[in-house]
C-alpha cells in the first residue's frame, strides 16, 4: 500500500525550485534585499506594517474559500491592523498565478504575507522572494515547503484524518455486504501537504484494520487539485472495477464526496455506502441529513482566520509569537522547524449539526434545511 512514494520527486523539485526563486523577475543580493522592476525594496519583519497581502489558492476545490476564508481574514486582520490596506488575490488553482500576486504585493509593499499554497513545494518561492524582502510569510491552512517559512496557521491535519476515520471504525459495521466492508479511498492533492497529513491520520486508523480483516482494502487515489470532476471518475472507476462492490468510501473532503454520491447514485447505492467527508460545506451537511454522507469535519475557520489575525498584530506590534505559538512546530521536507498554531477541528455527523455548525452560525438553519423534510435528524 503505497502512500508516499512521490515523496523523493517532490523534495528534488522543492530543492530545484529554492535554487530558481531568485531568479525568477526579481534578482536577490548578499545582503537580502531585492530589486524588482528597478527599485530597491525590504521590510522590517512585520513590525509596523499597515500592508497585507492575502493569497488564497482557488475557488473550486472546496466553496469555503471565497464564502468563508476570504471575509473572516479580512474581517480579523482590520482588526487587528488599524488602517491596514489588504491586498487580497485568488491564484483561480495555478502556482505560476500565485507567484505573480505574491510579487505584484510585495512590489506594492505589502510587508506581512498570508498565503494559502496552490501548491505546498510550489509555492517555496513565495517564501524565499519575501524572505529576501524581509517580509513574513504566514503559511494559512496549508503548510508551504520551506525551511524559510515563517510561521503556519491551521488545525491539526493528522486529527482530521484520525476522525474521518474513526467514524468508519465505528460505523462500518452497518454497511458490510457478505461479511466484508470493501474500502476505497480518495484523497486530495499530491501537491497539497495537508492531503498528506490527512492520509497519515486516516491510515493510522484504518491500516490495522485492513491488516486483521475487518476492512478490505480495495484501491486508493491521490487526487490532482481536489478536482470533484476527477474525483467522479475516479469512483466511477472503482466502481466497475468492483463491480459496484463497495462498502466504504474514504473521501478526503465535501466537494469530493458529492462527486462520489453522484456517482453511487447512478448504481442506486447512495445510502448503503459510508462516505465520509470534510469541511462541512452546505452540500456536505445536505448529504448527511440525506443519509447519503455519513460524516463531515469542521473546522472552525472562524477561528482559523482569528488565530492569523492574532497573529498579524503581535507581528505588527514587534512582540514575542511564542505567547501563540505555545513552542508548537510543524516540520517541513527540508529540516524545517516552523512556529505554529495549530487548531482542534471537529467531527459533524447526524446528531450534532445543530450544536456545532448552525451554533456556530457557520451555517444557517434557513440553508441546512433548505430542501430538507421536516423533523430531519431533529434538526430541520
Amino acid at each position: 500500500m503505497k502512500k508516499f512514494g512521490y515523496t523523493g520527486r517532490v523534495y528534488a523539485l522543492f530543492i530545484s525550485i529554492l535554487m530558481l526563486s531568485c531568479m525568477m523577475l526579481s534578482a536577490c543580493d548578499s545582503n537580502g534585499s531585492i530589486t524588482m522592476n528597478g527599485a530597491n525594496v525590504s521590510g522590517n519583519g512585520g513590525k509596523g506594517c499597515t500592508k497585507v497581502g492575502i493569497l488564497l489558492p482557488d475557488t473550486t476545490s472546496s466553496d469555503r474559500w471565497e464564502s468563508k476564508d476570504h471575509p473572516l481574514l479580512v474581517q480579523a486582520i482590520k482588526a487587528a491592523i488599524p488602517d491596514v490596506q489588504i491586498d487580497y488575490n485568488n491564484a483561480q488553482g495555478s502556482s505560476d498565478t500565485q507567484f505573480s500576486q505574491a510579487q505584484e504585493d510585495l512590489a506594492r509593499g505589502d510587508c506581512i504575507l498570508v498565503v494559502a499554497p496552490h501548491d505546498s513545494v510550489g509555492a517555496a518561492p513565495i517564501v524565499a522572494l519575501a524572505k529576501a524582502h524581509n517580509v513574513p510569510v504566514i503559511a494559512y491552512d496549508r503548510l508551504i515547503q520551506s525551511q524559510s517559512l515563517n510561521y503556519y496557521v491551521s488545525f491539526d491535519n493528522v486529527a482530521v484524518g484520525q476522525l474521518q476515520a474513526q467514524y468508519i471504525a465505528a460505523h462500518y459495521p452497518q454497511y458490510m455486504q457478505g461479511g466484508k466492508a470493501n474500502t476505497v479511498m480518495i484523497n486530495g492533492s499530491q501537491t497539497d501537504t495537508n492531503a498528506l497529513l490527512f492520509s497519515t491520520g486516516s491510515h493510522n486508523v484504518l491500516d490495522p484494520l485492513f491488516a486483521n480483516g475487518s476492512l478490505q482494502y480495495a484501491s486508493e487515489v491521490f487526487t490532482p487539485d481536489w478536482n470533484n470532476n476527477t474525483a467522479l471518475a475516479e469512483m466511477e472507476a472503482f466502481l466497475t472495477d468492483r463491480h459496484n462492490d463497495i462498502q466504504i468510501a474514504y473521501t478526503a473532503n465535501d466537494g469530493m464526496a458529492n462527486s462520489v454520491i453522484t456517482a453511487l447514485k447512478a448504481v442506486k447505492l447512495n445510502g448503503k455506502v459510508l462516505v465520509t467527508g470534510q469541511d462541512a460545506t452546505t452540500d456536505g451537511i445536505h448529504n448527511i441529513l440525506t443519509g447519503d454522507q455519513g460524516m463531515t469535519v469542521y473546522k472552525p475557520i472562524a477561528k482559523l482566520a482569528q488565530s492569523t489575525g492574532d497573529l498579524v498584530k503581535v507581528l505588527y506590534n514587534g512582540s514575542n509569537i511564542t505567547t501563540l505559538t505555545k513552542n508548537v512546530t510543524a516540520g517541513t521536507f527540508d529540516g524545517g522547524n516552523i512556529p505554529s498554531i495549530l487548531d482542534t477541528p471537529i467531527i459533524v455527523d447526524r446528531n450534532n449539526i445543530a450544536t456545532t455548525v448552525i451554533a456556530d452560525k457557520f451555517i444557517t438553519k434557513k440553508d441546512v434545511c433548505d430542501g430538507i423534510p421536516a423533523g430531519t435528524a431533529n434538526v430541520c
